[in-house]
């Protein structure tokens, strides 16, 4: 059973992010601009699905480019939801975990793009986030505590804000909002989760920093996009919380 739930999150994790390099070309734009409603040979992607597959559609010729943005986010999103399904086991949050890690997996891929966290994802993120997981939290056999998800999403929250307010040119307000369902998903797990998977984004990020200035690649003041290391720490301190709760 254990094997079987490692497999259907793998290829749970690759089908949704299959579905992603649409959403991601046309929400990689410039604060202030219209998303785009053209692929790039010009056609429209209005529509339901339009925000589905591909960044090409179907009236355009296939390109080994086309194909590599596809498979990226596909594998990305695979082996974190295989992650999540190995550390975490049967346990009813395992369903909140994979169905918010394809937003979050966008989400990363647009800040990546266009250095830009978008409220049409982050607000509706940090809504959902807290809700799923008090469902979570009615069934049996779950690992964490809804009250700490909710004071932990506050928490970090704050915390982004001040440090917002002491350098604005180095953290945007879109970390700020993303730290809400962030926090909240790691405070699910409880307060040392949550502080291990906040210190790791910062980790991963000053790595990355520093690996660019090292690579001559940008200077000490250079801005990086920060949400996907906030992601990616979250993902660590969830791996962690997840078998620290399966030990219990």
């Amino acid at each position: 059973m254990y094997v079987s739930l490692i497999a259907v999150a793998l290829l749970w994790g690759a089908a949704a992010g299959a579905l992603l390099p649409r959403a991601v070309y046309r929400l990689s734009v410039e604060t202030g601009e219209s998303w785009r409603a053209a692929c790039p040979g010009g056609h429209s992607l209005a529509g339901a699905g339009g925000w589905v597959g591909c960044a090409v559609c179907g009236r355009c010729p296939p390109g080994p480019t086309g194909a590599r943005r596809a498979v990226a986010p596909a594998a990305v999103t695979a082996c974190a939801c295989g992650a999540l399904a190995a550390a975490t086991g049967p346990r009813p949050e395992l369903a909140v975990w994979l169905l918010l890690a394809p937003f979050a997996a966008l989400l990363a891929a647009v800040d990546l793009a266009v250095r830009r966290l978008p409220d049409q994802l982050t607000l509706p993120l940090a809504a959902a986030t807290p809700l799923l997981l008090g469902a979570a939290a009615l069934a049996p056999a779950h690992g964490g505590s809804w009250p700490t998800a909710l004071l932990g999403g506050l928490a970090l929250g704050a915390c982004y804000f001040v440090l917002f307010l002491v350098n604005p040119n180095g953290l945007g307000f879109g970390d700020v909002k993303l730290a809400l369902p962030l926090g909240c998903a790691l405070g699910w797990y409880g307060w040392p989760v949550l502080v291990a998977g906040a210190f790791a984004g910062f980790l991963f990020g000053a790595v990355y920093g520093v690996g660019l200035m090292v690579l001559r690649r940008a200077g000490r003041k250079a801005a990086i996009p920060f949400g996907p290391f906030m992601i990616a720490g979250t993902l660590a301190g969830l791996l962690v919380g997840g078998l620290a709760a399966s030990g219990q």
